[in-house]
């Protein structure tokens, strides 16, 4: 890759690339990494295998093929590669072909399932054949400190149901994943009746802590004006984490009620960004809301999308931000955070945030 590494999305990092649901066993389809095509598949056992999407044969889209006897078979010439991403058999070769094909290999990719999501690790390895269902530290490259990626999110309750939308978004990682931490827009964004209308808009004050590879916005009691909040049935305690590459992390607790709302952005070929939304409660009342909390999400999401986009068109004339105030401190945390996190990687060392516990101000 090419360019100046602060404007890329990391590529040492794992990124969520759809629901575990849409994979049945035998099933795969391919997912964009940024620029890089990798088919993720299920085998008949339930493991995940994460391969590069290229036959290297000719270049054909392996994931344009099926899986037959546990071997994904090529489309064009019928080159058959194992879930582990060895050649298992190349049907033209003849008999007095000298060729040993079990030494062609596909670059493999670290795979994992948390709370009904599916996440890839953007490092290809080739040298370890054993890093399909990998941990994180597993997955890093052998010179990279095994504490330096953020781990990969996951529910910490018993939940009865799940919500997950995802929209594609015509701009750049960095301006999705800067909407996470963007407190001012929700007012003129998000303006709906059923949210929070930007007649409410008052002075916010909020505490701040470093936390592993980003910050939190400390514990702290809701206020009653939101449709969401109130159907918990209690004023709940909110507490919101974000975290590289592109993670935020809402948890709402109102007494035995959870209730989770955490937000990635995945980067996806040609400067697009996937916008991803997953909910989790422990509410089984709240099972019957969701054909009403579905269209909800979306339109929330699409409201974002639509605005990036547009955002996005702008800085493509003129890529430069003008961050003014401590309402976009946050923004300038996420860039501090960013750099340090490239700069422990290409050092070798480990991660160590540079942000202090700080109270902001800011009015939405």
């Amino acid at each position: 890759m090419t360019g100046d590494p602060i404007r890329r999305a990391l590529d040492d990092v794992w990124y969520c690339v759809g629901e575990s649901r849409s994979l049945r066993p035998g099933g795969m389809r391919s997912v964009s990494l940024g620029e890089e095509a990798v088919v993720v598949g299920r085998e008949a056992s339930g493991a995940l295998f994460a391969l590069r999407d290229r036959c290297p044969h000719r270049g054909m889209a392996l994931s344009a093929g099926r899986i037959v006897d546990g071997n994904l078979v090529c489309p064009f010439h019928g080159w058959q590669f194992r879930p582990d991403g060895v050649c298992a058999a190349i049907p033209a070769l003849a008999r007095r072909d000298d060729a040993n094909f079990a030494s062609v290999r596909l670059a493999r990719f670290a795979v994992a399932e948390k709370s009904g999501l599916i996440w890839v690790h953007a490092n290809a390895n080739l040298a370890n054949p054993n890093l399909a269902n990998a941990n994180l530290a597993n997955a890093n490259p052998a010179n990279a400190n095994p504490d330096a990626a953020p781990p990969i999110p996951e529910v910490d309750f018993d939940y009865c149901g799940q919500l997950v939308e995802i929209l594609e978004v015509e701009a750049s990682f960095d301006l999705v994943a800067l909407s996470f931490v963007d407190p001012a827009h929700v007012a003129y964004v998000h303006d709906s009746w059923w949210w929070r209308p930007s007649k409410t808009m008052k002075e916010k004050v909020k505490h701040f802590a470093p936390s592993p590879f980003g910050f939190t916005m400390t514990s702290h009691t809701a206020k009653t004006a939101s449709l969401a909040y109130r159907l918990l049935g209690s004023i709940p305690e909110v507490e919101i984490e974000f975290r590289l590459p592109g993670v935020r992390l809402e948890r709402i607790t109102a007494g035995a009620k959870r209730l989770a709302n955490y937000t990635f952005a995945s980067p996806l070929a040609n400067g697009r960004t996937a916008l991803i939304n997953a909910m989790y409660w422990n509410i089984p009342a709240l099972n019957l809301l969701k054909p009403v909390a579905r269209p909800l999400m979306r339109q929330f999401l699409g409201q974002d999308r639509d605005v990036l986009q547009i955002a996005q068109r702008g800085l493509d004339r003129k890529p430069a931000m003008v961050l003014m105030g401590e309402s976009d401190v946050q923004s300038q945390w996420y860039f501090s955070l960013k750099r340090e996190f490239l700069r422990a990687r290409e050092a070798g060392a480990a991660f160590v945030n540079p942000l202090e516990p700080r109270e902001l101000r800011w009015r939405s």
